[in-house]
Order: C-alpha cells, then structure tokens, then sequence
C-alpha cells in the first residue's frame, strides 16, 4: 500500500470519527424530542407534519403495533413506487417521452427502493424520467432510511424502558428521521455538490457537438451526442447519506456529471459513512452509557481498516498474468500502476477501493468504479463485507441494530463459557432473543445460498451469466448477497434485468430488509417488558477491549461457517487460477 494511500485513508477516517460524535448527539437529542439549540427552527415543521398526517406524538405503541406499522407503510410505498414507474408514459416531467417500466423490472425496482437496497437493473438515465426519479425514487431514498432509524431508535428505546409494554410511535420515530436527520443534511450536501459541478435540472438532454464526427454500426454519420441530465444532485445527496446506492446515471458515481472531481467524491464517500458511525453515538447516548457505542463503533473500525488496506493492497499489486506478459504494473510518478481496469483516473486505486470497502460495509451500493473488474482477492473484500449482514457501518439504523444483535449473541455464548446468566445493558438474554437474533442472522443467509443454488442450477438462471467460470458464479453470488443483505452494488456482468432475476431478487430484498427488522422488533418488545438487572461481579462487562474482540470473533466466525465453501468455488478458486497462470 503506497504511502499516499495510507495518508488519505487515515485523513479520510479521522475526518469521519471527528464529525460523527457530535451528529450523533445531534440525532439522539432529536429523537428524543429535545433537537439542539441551533435545530430548534425545525419543531414548527414537525407539529405541522404531525397536524397534517392526524398522529398524537403523546400516544405509544406496542411491538406488535409498532411493526404493523413498519409493514402496511412498506406495503403502501411499494404500490405508489411500482405505481409511478408503470404510469411513467403519461406523467408530466417526461422531456424524453419514456416509456412505461416494464412489470418486471418495475416490481423489482419497488421492492428494491422502498427496502432501502437501491439495486438497479436498469439504464437510469434512459429508463426513468425526472418526474420518476424525483416523486418515486427520491422520496424512497428519503422514507426507507428514516424506517432504518426508527426502528433502531425502538431497540435502543427498549432498553431503558423496565416492564413497560411499548417500545415508541413508530409514526413520530420517523417524521423526526426526515425533518430532524435527513432533510438538513441533503439540502447541504446538495448545494455543495452543485458547487462541484454536479447537475441539477428538469430539462431535457442537451446535445453536444462531437470533436471528430463517428460513424454508426448502420453507417450513418454522427456528429452530435445526447446527454442526458436530471435533478441529479437531489437524489444523489440523499441516495449517499441514507446508504441507499444506486444512482440517477448507469454507471452511478462513476459518472462526471453525478462525481465529476476529487472533492465531490470525498464528500459522496464522507456521506455514505457519517449517519451509520454517528449512529453508534446516538446509540450510547439514548441508552444513557456512551462506553457501549463507542465499543461498537471499535468493532466496526476493526474490522474494517484491514479490509480497506487488504483490498487497496490487492488492486495495486495488479494482475500477475499482464506482469508476466511484461505489462509493468509499477506505480510511478507517469502511471498509477495495479489493476486500473474498470476505475476512473480521477479517482486512482486508493480512492475506488476506499470506497467500494465504505459502500459494501455501509449497505450503500454505490460505486465509483467496477466492482466486476476488482481482482479476485478485492472483490472477494467487497462480497464478504456483504455477506458478514452489513453490520460493519451497515445500513442508517440497520447497521447499528444489526450488531446490537451480534452483541447479544456474543453475550450469550460468553455466559455459557463461564456458566452464568447473560445480560447485555441491563436485560437478560433469554432463549426468546436468541431465537429471534437466530432468525436474523439465518434468514438472510439461506436467502443468498438458495438463491445462488437455483440461478446457477437452472436455465433460465444460467442464460444471462455472461463470463464462464468462477467468475460467473461469482457474479451470481454477489447478485443475491448485495440483494439478501440490502446492499444494492453488482458484479455488472451478469445480465440481471430479466423477469427471472428481477423476481427473484426482488423477494430476497424483501426478506433481507422485513424478515430482519420482524424479529428485531419481537426483541425490543420483550426487552422492554423486562426488569433492569443490576450490574454485579459477574456480569460481563460489553465496553473492553476483550468483548470488542469477543463480538468481532463471532461477527467473523458466523460469515466465514456460513459463506466459505461458498467463496472458495468463487473468488478464492479464481485468485488461485490467476496466479497458476502467470507462472
């Protein structure tokens, strides 16, 4: 790793950890319904939201209710988004004059938007009009995040509440996520991406006269280019900062006109990643023990700075078999040398891969380069940082739940080693929370293995993988982990928009997000409705040094027993491959 790689990684990170502590007791304050001296502006907006939509703030809900909740608004997005994109050909804002989505591909990109995954099998920019990518899509980015935060608001609320039956209001937990959280830090980030150059507009697209004219494949002459535009900056602030991927152009943050310069990508990259590690502060500060997200936040960090050295490491050493042709891969002050295949020259080696680990840890999907022209070894970071549940950052809200469960379960294998009752912030762990952090953990994973299985055991599965191989079967694998985990990034050879594909990752986005957030909340009802336990002298304390290696231990046990054999018929046996071959 050159040293230049090392320094912004280092600048980069502290920047981060520097402007996370204070946002997080911004967004507990928020929640809690006492927003910081400076946010106080925004209440009036939240009484009129509350006036407007008939909810009573004072009212609290039941587990039960409060999923319910979760559910029938899930349901109602997912109608109005499949809705717009079908109804697409006759809305106004429609310069191009798109057509209608396809069924299929607008069924899995419903399901895709409003379960906070962003996956696209589709061309943005050729497939979605302004009016579709503002009124469906943006406004997905917006409420799929704020569900994210209020249900680890509900789980945090759980363990400060003793015998109580009710774990919040699920309606008041996600206004404050949009009027307090998302809506101020996507107008600011909006605004300065526009500074950069990103577009923003509702015009139609603007011809461009070529330099050199080109000659057609029927061959006509052409000395123009079409490019297309949009309110592209809207969606991408919001698209970054709730860790929901995708993008307004095909090739995403890739693109110049979505991330057109070094300081855009910086603030697209910082983006991903500030909500989820200021979560972990949030966290602390609503249970009232700051020790316990700071641990979490460490354990995160742990596991995520040598998979960002390992991946940047990989793709600057390059492709041995172009080294033993004579390629010289040798970074120098003339080239950037490694593996520059499917990256922007913009943004070199260390930057793509910072962010390609950033956005499979943050269950984003962003990309600014080809996750499919990765080496081997650096795409094998990207899929397992999927594949351990997105719990490493992970998603706004959903990371942060999801390694409150990993804590659980970390405290209960801990207390049987030592044969005492497990307890975890002041609540036993009992055999109901374990079950239910069993079903999380599980049911993601079957939904990636069983995917895999009948797309590459099937025909229909099998017609669109467009590269033999372990290759191929990588691209099947990332396909259903980047679907049953909510992370939205791709293999982008595989040809996924068909009505097999679409369906079929369609449901396993839906079980990745709904059949997590299900038992999360059966755990934070059956939290709230216990006793506090008092810390004794053999209670295992959960803010050391020695548990942050205990949760990283089982975080890494539990995605290396499931996923490894799985790996080794993909990446691993291509890295392998590779390296026979350049000898």
């Amino acid at each position: 790793m050159t040293g230049l790689a090392l320094l912004q990684l280092i600048v980069s990170v502290a920047v981060l950890l520097f402007c996370a502590q204070p946002l997080g007791v911004a967004i507990a304050k928020a929640f809690s319904g006492q927003p910081l001296r400076y946010l106080r502006f925004l209440e009036p907006v939240e009484r009129a939201a509350y006036r407007l939509c008939g909810i009573d703030p004072t009212e609290e809900m039941s587990w039960c209710r409060y999923t319910t909740c979760v559910l029938a608004f899930g349901f109602v997005s997912f109608v109005a988004t499949y809705a717009v994109q079908r109804l697409q050909f006759m809305l106004p804002a429609n310069p191009d004059a798109l057509p209608a989505v396809s069924h299929h591909s607008a069924f899995n990109t419903a399901v895709s938007f409003v379960t906070n995954t962003n996956w696209q099998g589709y061309s943005g920019e050729t497939t979605m009009s302004p009016l579709t990518q503002s009124l469906a899509l943006t406004v997905q980015n917006f409420v799929s995040a704020a569900v994210g935060l209020a249900v680890m608001f509900a789980l945090a609320r759980a363990f400060t509440r003793h015998e109580a039956s009710t774990i919040g209001n699920f309606w008041v937990d996600f206004l404050r996520a949009i009027v307090h959280v998302l809506l101020p830090l996507s107008l600011v980030l909006s605004v300065a991406l526009v500074s950069q150059g990103v577009v923003q507009s509702w015009g139609p697209a603007v011809e461009a006269r070529l330099l050199e004219p080109v000659t057609g494949e029927n061959g006509s002459l052409f000395s123009t280019q079409r490019i297309a535009v949009g309110p592209v900056a809207s969606q991408v602030a919001i698209k970054q900062l709730g860790t929901n991927g995708g993008g307004y152009f095909n090739t995403n943050s890739a693109h110049p006109l979505e991330n057109p310069t070094p300081l855009s990508n910086f603030l697209e990259w910082f983006a991903i990643l500030i909500i989820p590690a200021a979560c972990c502060f949030a966290f602390g500060e609503t249970i009232g023990d700051v020790r316990q997200g700071r641990a979490i936040l460490a354990a995160m960090l742990t596991i995520f700075l040598p998979l960002v050295v390992a991946a940047t490491m990989a793709e600057q050493a390059g492709n041995p078999v172009l080294a033993s042709l004579g390629v010289d891969l040798t970074h120098s002050p003339g080239q950037s040398g490694g593996n520059m295949e499917g990256k922007e020259t913009r943004f070199g080696i260390s930057a793509s891969a910072l962010w390609a680990v950033s956005t499979t840890a943050a269950s984003n999907g962003s990309v600014n380069s080809m996750h499919d022209s990765f080496t081997p070894l650096g795409g094998l970071v990207a899929m397992s940082l999927i594949q351990v549940g997105e719990v490493v950052f992970g998603g706004v809200g959903a990371g942060l739940y999801g390694m409150v469960i990993f804590a659980i379960v970390a405290v209960f294998v801990s207390g049987l080693m030592v044969g005492r009752t497990p307890e975890y912030l002041g609540k036993k762990i009992g055999a109901f929370e374990m079950k239910m952090a069993s079903l999380v953990i599980l049911f993601p994973c079957a939904t990636v293995l069983i995917g895999t299985a009948i797309s590459v055991s099937t025909i229909t599965g099998r017609a669109t993988i467009l590269n033999p191989g372990p290759h191929g079967f990588s691209e099947v694998l990332y396909a259903l982990s980047s679907a049953g985990n909510n992370n939205g990034s791709a293999f982008a050879g595989l040809g996924a928009n068909t009505p097999f594909y679409d369906a079929l990752l369609g449901f396993a986005m839906l079980i990745g997000r709904y059949w997590v957030m299900l038992p999360v909340l059966a755990i934070a009802g059956s939290l709230a409705s216990k006793k506090h336990v008092p810390e004794g002298a053999g209670t295992l304390p959960t803010h050391t040094p020695l548990f942050v290696m205990i949760l990283i231990g089982i975080v890494l046990v539990v995605g290396a027993l499931s996923y490894f054999p799985v790996l080794a018929l993909g990446p691993i046996v291509e890295h392998i491959r590779m390296m026979a071959s350049s000898q």
